[in-house]
């Protein structure tokens, strides 16, 4: 088993260094669960308030490592911390505890919210769902409103977003969001590159690297299971199998996290015809609700999903398969994350593939966010006020999803 130096640094280390029990890692993940709205932005500040002021579990420079780890690698940036923490203050069980804590509020809101549109199926033409899909569209919107902002503010890289909006908006498959990814990268390792100095890039402090054997063998687990469960999906037609083939899939090729799940889930259980599009919009503004790891949505997919065994057993393979690729690539990642975050090249081609993501979650919003919530003037309106709210009134997003509910019982 690695041991407390992995992933962190000597630097992440602080005077209260040493193993803490995972029943108090899982504790104190658990409020944070309870208690993170606001979506992957947001638990980052709960984090280092958390970590690093009350606890001082982690410094300002081990806070930075760990984030930097997190954000390079695909899946939900949120928990893979979460997870990172646990690691290097409890081990391997650690990890899960503290994983475990964060998780499970959101997803047993969203296994109850699933079985409650199974009690009552009448509730998908209620006025309160429109609310919900208006709300997607606002909490949508202002996300590709702040990362644009945030994530393309040259002009090589607005064209590599606008490049994978019109590439998705035109051929809107998976495998075209892995090009358009693929490309994204491969563009700002070239147009951006110069940008970057070395000094800066190694700024935030060495990360100390674990023992590479071990990260290897985490790799190859991640590899395996990526190559083997289509082939047993296809090879068994079990539904099960398939269910969590293609939410690990998802977990496995999506960068940024948070909302930018959505185009990739879309095409891997809507277009299928697991479920319907109504569905999976009302649960994912539903999901905009609630506090912890957007990603947890999964639970409420798998829960309603026409194949798998559905209900609390479907939602727990669908959240365990699509949280399991990031969590692996965290183990993988930490012995080689020193060199690799060390070389101007993989930062520019990291912004790339930022600038990518960018143009994939604007091409979501246009098909099928848009269209699905806004179908009339007051559903218009709606959807403008929520926005307004959420990028000017700086209203939280669970009070504006629940202002949304209350607005399309009431007006939709």
């Amino acid at each position: 088993m690695v041991s407390d130096a992995a992933p962190g640094s000597d630097t992440a280390r602080t005077a209260t260094a040493g193993r803490i029990p995972a029943p108090i890692l899982f504790l104190v993940a658990l409020r944070l669960g309870l208690t993170s709205f606001g979506g992957p932005a947001a638990h980052i500040g709960y984090f280092r308030r958390e970590f690093v002021e009350r606890r001082g579990w982690l410094n300002e420079e081990g806070f930075a490592d760990l984030l930097a780890l997190c954000q390079f690698l695909p899946g939900p940036g949120s928990s893979q911390f979460a997870f990172a923490v646990g690691y290097l203050r409890g081990e391997f069980a650690g990890a899960l505890a503290a994983w475990l804590g964060f998780t499970l509020p959101s997803a047993v809101l969203m296994l109850g919210f699933a079985g409650g549109l199974g009690w009552m199926p009448e509730v998908a033409a209620a006025g309160w769902l429109h609310g919900l899909k208006v709300a997607a569209v606002a909490v949508v919107a202002q996300a590709v409103w702040q990362m644009g902002r945030a994530l393309c503010p040259d002009w090589p890289r607005l064209f590599v977003a606008a490049g994978a909006t019109a590439a998705l908006l035109c051929w809107p498959a998976a495998w075209v969001q892995m090009v358009v990814i693929g490309v994204g990268a491969v563009l700002g390792g070239v147009l951006l590159r110069n940008q970057y100095s070395l000094a800066q890039v190694v700024a935030a402090g060495p990360l100390a690297g674990a023992r590479r054997r071990v990260g290897l063998a985490w790799l190859g687990v991640f590899g395996a299971l990526l190559v083997v469960l289509p082939m047993v999906a296809a090879a068994t037609g079990y539904g099960w199998v398939a269910l969590v083939d293609r939410f690990y899939r998802v977990g496995s090729l999506v960068f940024g996290g948070g909302h930018v799940v959505l185009p990739l889930l879309e095409s891997e259980v809507v277009t299928p015809g697991w479920l319907g599009h109504d569905t999976f919009l009302a649960g994912y503004g539903a999901a905009q609700a609630l506090p912890g790891p957007l990603f947890s949505f999964s639970a409420f997919l798998g829960s309603v999903s026409k194949v798998g065994p559905g209900g609390v057993a479907g939602g727990m393979l669908a959240l365990i398969a699509i949280f399991l690729p990031g969590l692996l690539l965290v183990l993988a990642a930490s012995p080689f994350w020193q060199r690799l975050r060390r070389q101007p090249a993989a930062q520019a081609a990291l912004r790339g593939a930022n600038a990518a993501v960018v143009g994939i979650l604007a091409a979501a919003f246009c098909r099928p966010v848009l269209p699905a919530g806004v179908t009339d003037g007051r559903a218009l309106a709606l959807a403008v006020l929520l926005f307004a709210a959420l990028q000017w009134g700086k209203v939280p997003a669970w009070a504006v999803v629940l202002g949304a509910a209350a607005g399309g019982w009431a007006w939709l």
